[in-house]
This record gives C-alpha cells, sequence and structure tokens, in this order.
C-alpha cells in the first residue's frame, strides 16, 4: 500500500481511528525489531574481529563470573570469554555473544551457579543506562585490548 493511503475495512468503510493507530504501532515496531536486528548483526561482527585479534594479542579467554543483584561476591557461570567493562558486569564469550552478568545472588544460584542468557550486541555500550557511562563498542574493544580485565 502506498505511504499516506490508508486501508478500507472489508465494508468500504475508511478504517477508524483506533485502527490507523494500531497499524502505525505496529510499523514502528516492525522497524524497530528491523533496527535492533541490524544493530547486533553489526556489532556482532565487530566482536568477531577483536575476539581474533585478543587472541593474536595473547589474550586468553576465562572463566566469566557474574554479580549479584544486591550483595558481594561472584558468582560462577558455564561462560569463557572477556570482561569489557572493568566492574565485570559485561562480557562477551568465545563465540562473540554479548552477555550481561548479573545474576540472582540467592543460595541456590550461588551453589550451582548461574545460567546468563545472551542478550543482543549494541554498537554503544551502556546506552541508557543509569550511571550515564556509554562507550561505543569499538572504543571499548579496543581498551581492552591494551587494559584487560582479569578476574
Amino acid at each position: 500500500m502506498p505511504r499516506g493511503e490508508v486501508p478500507e475495512d472489508r465494508r468500504g468503510d475508511p478504517p477508524s481511528w483506533s485502527q490507523q493507530r494500531a497499524a502505525v504501532i505496529a510499523a514502528q515496531e516492525q522497524a524497530l525489531k528491523h533496527a535492533r536486528r541490524t544493530e547486533h548483526e553489526k556489532a556482532t561482527a565487530i566482536l568477531r574481529e577483536y575476539i581474533e585479534r585478543f587472541e593474536s594479542a595473547g589474550i586468553a579467554p576465562r572463566p566469566l563470573r557474574a554479580l549479584p543483584y544486591k550483595g558481594s561476591g561472584t558468582i560462577r557461570t558455564p561462560l569463557h570469554g572477556w570482561y569489557l567493562k572493568q566492574d565485570r558486569t559485561i562480557g562477551i564469550d568465545t563465540e562473540a555473544r554479548y552477555y550481561i552478568l548479573r545474576a540472582d545472588g540467592g543460595l541456590l544460584t550461588r551453589l550451582r551457579g548461574a545460567e546468563i542468557e545472551p542478550v543482543d550486541a549494541p554498537l554503544v555500550v551502556g546506552r541508557g543506562g543509569r550511571d550515564g557511562e556509554t562507550f561505543d563498542l569499538r572504543e571499548l574493544l579496543e581498551m581492552r585490548l591494551t587494559d584487560p580485565v582479569f578476574a
């Protein structure tokens, strides 16, 4: 349907305001999903490039640990990779998957370890975060090449 043209319903009546609004919202959601997917694909390509650079520089992957939402200490995970931030809240694994390394700090989690799910990798790390600290992904990875974070 051409832009600006309003679809008619089955009876030939123009759609109501709520139908038009629902169509606009659906189109916006679709565009946002596409933009996020595109950003994730670009970021993943950058991560793969830097994983090769880490390995070439002799920076080996290490076990990644999660931080509890509340309390102190760290929580075991099955992940191996590299921390991206000094506070060890963001990491990548050897397959270029991006993780926010936070977990419930309950007793069971501390005993069994935490299963952390990957999230879509951003091109700007920390965007929308409370601390206001943001980094371009490539700049952050470059920093980790010269100053790796070891736990």
